[in-house]
C-alpha cells in the first residue's frame, strides 16, 4: 500500500503578525533551532512516509531555503519532500483560495505517485503522532476518510471543529466552532464519563479515489467548512482519536506558551525522543558559551555567547548575542542567521543581538534583530494590543519584529 503525505503551508498567518511579516507559518522558529514545518515532516518520516509534497503560497522564500537545506534523501533509500508552491496555468490563474482548492490544484502532480491513501497534515501544529497508526485504523475500518480527534474540554471545544461519533467511531455530525450553547451539548463524547469533546485535528486520512471524487465534484476551497461536512453525509468518515500532546500554535499567546512550557523539567512535548526525532537543519555550530550568567529553566540553543546576569523561563536561539549584565524573563530570543565580524555595517549602528544591561520581560525577540545597551522590553503597565515602528503587543506579549533596531537606552 503506498502512502504519500500533503503538508499544507498555510495561509497569510495574520494571528501569528508580526512573525509571519517576512515569513510563512510553517517557517516560524520553534524551541530555538527548529521550525514548524520540521514536525509534519518528522511525523512522517519516522512514520515511513518517504513521499511528501509541501503546499506553499505565502511568504515562502525562507521556508523553501529550509526545505532544499535539509530534507534530502538519498538516490538507494529514495524518498523526498517536494515543494508545490502556488502557480498561474492554462486552468487557473488565481492564489490558492483554501485548504481544498489547494490540493485540487496540486492532484496532478501527487497522483502520479499513484498512491493508494492521501495523508493531508497542517503545517503549524506540535505534536508527535505515529502516522502508521492511522493509517492502519483508517483501513482495518473500511473508512473512506479517517479525521484525527483530540478530546477537549468544553472551554475550548467552543472554537474548535467538533465531530460527533457513534459508538462505532464514525463520525455522524461535524460543527465548526459551535461556541458554548446548547449545540455543543449535542456534539458531547459519549465514551468519556467527564464532560469531553472531540476537535478535529486538521489531519485527514483519505482513500485517494474519494479524495478526487470529492474534489473533483465540487468547487469548494476548505476542508473544514466545505469537504469534510458534506463528505459525513455521502461517505464513511470515522475518527481516530489521539490522546498524546497537540498543540495549535497559530496566535501569539498560544506561541508564546507552549516554547516556554518546553522549559519544564519534564515538558507534556520533548525534543529529546531519540526513536522518533524531529529533523532539522545540520548547521554545524559552535557550541554556546557562557561567560556569566545565571540560568534556570531555560532552552539554550548552540552557537550562543552569553554574558548576562540571569536567564528564567526563556527559550533562547541560535547564534543569540547577550550582553553583560542582561535580565531575561519569560521570553523567546529567536537569535540570528549570522555573526558579525568586525564592525558595525548597519544603518542604526546597532550591534547585532542584546546589548548590555537590558531587561527583556514577557516578549519575542524575532531574528537579527538589534537591541543597544540599557533597552528596557516588556508588556507592563500597557495594553494589550499595540502595533508600532519598534514593537507590538499581542495578546499581552510584547513582539519585537525580524530585523528591528532599538537604539541604546530605550525604554519600551
Amino acid at each position: 500500500m503506498k502512502v504519500v503525505g500533503l503538508i499544507l503551508g498555510g495561509g497569510a498567518g495574520k494571528r501569528l503578525q508580526p512573525l509571519t511579516r517576512d515569513r510563512s507559518k510553517p517557517a516560524v522558529p520553534i524551541a530555538g533551532k527548529y521550525r514548524l514545518v520540521d514536525l509534519p515532516i518528522s511525523n512522517c518520516i519516522n512514520s515511513g512516509i518517504r513521499h511528501v509534497f509541501l503546499l506553499t503560497q505565502f511568504n515562502s522564500v525562507s521556508l523553501h531555503q529550509h526545505i532544499g537545506a535539509t530534507f534530502r534523501f538519498d538516490q538507494f533509500n529514495g524518498g523526498y519532500v517536494r515543494i508545490l508552491a502556488a502557480e498561474q496555468t492554462p486552468d487557473s490563474e488565481g492564489w490558492f483560495q483554501g485548504t481544498a482548492d489547494a490540493v485540487r490544484r496540486s492532484m496532478r502532480y501527487f497522483l502520479g505517485e499513484n498512491p493508494d491513501i492521501v495523508v493531508i497534515l497542517s503545517g503549524d501544529q506540535l505534536y508527535r503522532m505515529d502516522l502508521n497508526a492511522v493509517v492502519a485504523a483508517h483501513v482495518a475500518s473500511g473508512a473512506d476518510l479517517t479525521i484525527s480527534t483530540k478530546p477537549v474540554t468544553r472551554n475550548e471545544a467552543g472554537a474548535l471543529g467538533i465531530m460527533q461519533v457513534d459508538q462505532q467511531g464514525r463520525i455522524i455530525r461535524f460543527a465548526e466552532k459551535p461556541g458554548n450553547t446548547a449545540l455543543l451539548d449535542e456534539l458531547r463524547a459519549p465514551l468519556y464519563q467527564d464532560e469531553r469533546y472531540l476537535a478535529s485535528m486538521g489531519i485527514y486520512v483519505f482513500n485517494t479515489p474519494v479524495l478526487k471524487q470529492l474534489l473533483c465534484e465540487s468547487n469548494d476551497s476548505d476542508f473544514g467548512k466545505h469537504i469534510i461536512p458534506g463528505a459525513i453525509g455521502s461517505h464513511k468518515v470515522c475518527s481516530h482519536i489521539f490522546e498524546g500532546y497537540w498543540e495549535d500554535v497559530g496566535t501569539i499567546r498560544s506561541f508564546w506558551e507552549a516554547n516556554l512550557a518546553l522549559t519544564d523539567p519534564l515538558p507534556s512535548f520533548s525534543f529529546y525522543d531519540m526513536n522518533k526525532p524531529i529533523f532539522t537543519n545540520m548547521r554545524y555550530l559552535p557550541p554556546s558559551k557562557i561567560n556569566m550568567c545565571d540560568l534556570s529553566r531555560c532552552l539554550l540553543t548552540e552557537g550562543c555567547i552569553v554574558s548576562g546576569k540571569s536567564i528564567r523561563h526563556s527559550v533562547i536561539g541560535l547564534r543569540a548575542l547577550i550582553g553583560e549584565g542582561t535580565v531575561i524573563e519569560d521570553s523567546i530570543v529567536m537569535g540570528a542567521d549570522f555573526y558579525e565580524h568586525g564592525k558595525v555595517g548597519h544603518p542604526s549602528g546597532v550591534p547585532l543581538g542584546i546589548g548590555r544591561n537590558c531587561i527583556i520581560k514577557k516578549a519575542i525577540v524575532d531574528k537579527n534583530a538589534r537591541i543597544g545597551d540599557g533597552v528596557v522590553i516588556s508588556p507592563e503597565g500597557k495594553p494589550s494590543d499595540v502595533v508600532t515602528d519598534l514593537y507590538w503587543i499581542c495578546d499581552g506579549i510584547m513582539v519585537i519584529p525580524k530585523n528591528t533596531a532599538i537604539p541604546a537606552g530605550t525604554v519600551l
